[in-house]
């Protein structure tokens, strides 16, 4: 087939599709077909093809990029009212290496407002639906790009990941995301941009529909520094050391894990054991209770030179008049506010948090203990398998109730550990199971490896709607 066919071919899947879940919230169909052109031109050029695999790995591959990311020509808001008319004049780093590998752009996808939310709605485009059930959330903040993935309106996506921006929307939407080591993949060209300690807790990274794909956009994106990982390495999957860990230990803020996500783990670990004869062993890591706890004191902590770590209320004003959030919420209780509720709740906790600094240098200690147990229990030859979120896909707006859920994802940011989202096929509900596979820093090899072997052996994505 022509490039031209398969960008048609997707476009026409977003046009049939987009509006029923809402996830491309601005196209760029017509440049799209106009690169996919230039591709079939370059490819009836005749003989050299072969160099062409090494110079463009994704020759006229359509994808789609999170609207936080700076694809020029697009806008770029990050669901920020204040910021309706910003179009990027330039692109973002991955976005850019992308397309210098051949990638053809099909257009922006929604996320969550500031991207610090696990349901992707805000007031600029309002609110994505999930192509399994449209009554539920696709998970924040790269929600509108695990949505369209899933739904089979592009081929990879670029999504970006502080608390676990990229896994759980790839887990309620039954694709795969990765999230790289820490500094591997440059996260420049995103807003809003990581200050200060957060610097080392945003990663940027790939989400797909195939295992394999991971791999490939990985490298593209991570550029010259793809040479920290050990990509090239061949893995033994049974030499890997399979550690397994069901939930958290029981936090009083975060929901149980429901009993079909511990079934697919259960299900993954005798698997292993019965074909690959490895022994997978159980683990309690008692400082895990406290992940919320964790995570939300390091993201509000100094850096090594001392800086504050950038207030979410300031972002939320972008530099304009500064958003006080006890007064906005008085305005969105009559409907005035142009923040969403979530976003509001978040500049109120961070509020409360400041006013307990000796609680939170424990904490931020607690976390740097926490970060040398995992390392030691992973070493170079270890993988963790660990819930993605406690509950399936959850319906619109409950997130709100258990607000603190998304830390089965976020911990992990703060411990600068790599982690791959991978699917385990559907629930009674036909709604998407999968799984968290953690490893050591730089062993991102090991993750993408056992996710490959885990798309055979438990199918992977699944067709929206089918039965």
């Amino acid at each position: 087939v022509t490039c031209v066919e398969v960008v048609e071919a997707y476009v026409e899947r977003i046009r049939e599709v987009n509006p029923l879940v809402n996830a491309v919230v601005k196209d760029r169909f017509e440049e799209a077909l106009q690169e996919a052109r230039q591709v079939d031109q370059l490819l009836s050029e005749g003989p050299g093809n072969d160099c062409l695999e090494e110079k463009f790995p994704l020759l006229g591959v359509p994808i789609t990029v999170k609207e936080a990311f700076s694809l020029h020509g697009m806008p770029n808001t990050s669901g920020l009212v204040s910021r309706r008319n910003v179009v990027a004049t330039s692109d973002a780093t991955v976005v850019s290496r992308l397309k210098q590998a051949g990638a053809i752009p099909l257009g922006v996808t929604n996320c969550s407002e500031l991207c610090m939310w696990y349901e992707s709605s805000n007031r600029v485009y309002g609110r994505t639906n999930n192509p399994y059930d449209l009554q539920r959330i696709v998970g924040g903040s790269s929600g509108g790009e695990g949505c369209v993935l899933a739904a089979a309106c592009s081929v990879t996506g670029v999504g970006s990941d502080i608390g676990g921006s990229i896994r759980m929307p790839a887990f309620f939407n039954g694709i795969f995301g990765h999230k790289p080591t820490t500094g591997v993949v440059p996260n420049d060209g995103q807003f809003p941009s990581a200050q200060g300690v957060r610097t080392s807790f945003l990663c940027t990274g790939p989400m797909c529909r195939y295992a394999e794909d991971l791999e490939l956009m990985l490298r593209v994106m991570a550029g010259p520094s793809v040479n920290k990982l050990r990509l090239n390495e061949k893995v033994s999957l049974e030499k890997i050391r399979f550690l397994c860990m069901d939930h958290d230990g029981g936090s009083v803020f975060v929901s149980p894990v429901d009993k079909e996500i511990l079934q697919a783990q259960r299900k993954v670990v005798e698997h292993l054991e019965s074909e690959l004869g490895v022994q997978v062993q159980h683990v309690a890591i008692h400082k895990m209770k406290y992940s919320f706890q964790i995570w939300s004191a390091m993201m509000s902590s100094k850096d090594s030179d001392g800086q504050e770590a950038q207030l979410f209320t300031d972002l939320l004003g972008d530099h304009g008049k500064p958003v006080w959030p006890l007064w906005e919420l008085v305005k969105w209780l009559v409907g005035m506010s142009s923040h969403t509720l979530p976003a509001i709740a978040l500049g109120l906790t961070e509020k409360v948090m400041k006013l307990n600094p000796g609680g939170n240098a424990k904490l931020v200690s607690m976390g740097k203990s926490l970060q040398e147990e995992m390392e030691a229990l992973l070493r170079p030859d270890g993988v963790l398998l660990y819930p993605s979120h406690p509950t399936i896909a959850p319906k619109h707006n409950s997130p709100i109730c258990m607000p603190f859920n998304f830390t089965y994802t976020a911990i992990f940011n703060v411990l600068g550990l790599p982690v791959t989202q991978c699917p385990l096929g559907l629930s009674s509900e036909g709604l998407p199971l999968g799984i968290q596979l953690v490893a050591a820093p730089y062993n991102d090899h090991l993750t993408l490896a056992v996710a490959r072997y885990l798309e055979e052996a438990f199918g992977g994505w699944v067709l929206p709607g089918k039965v």
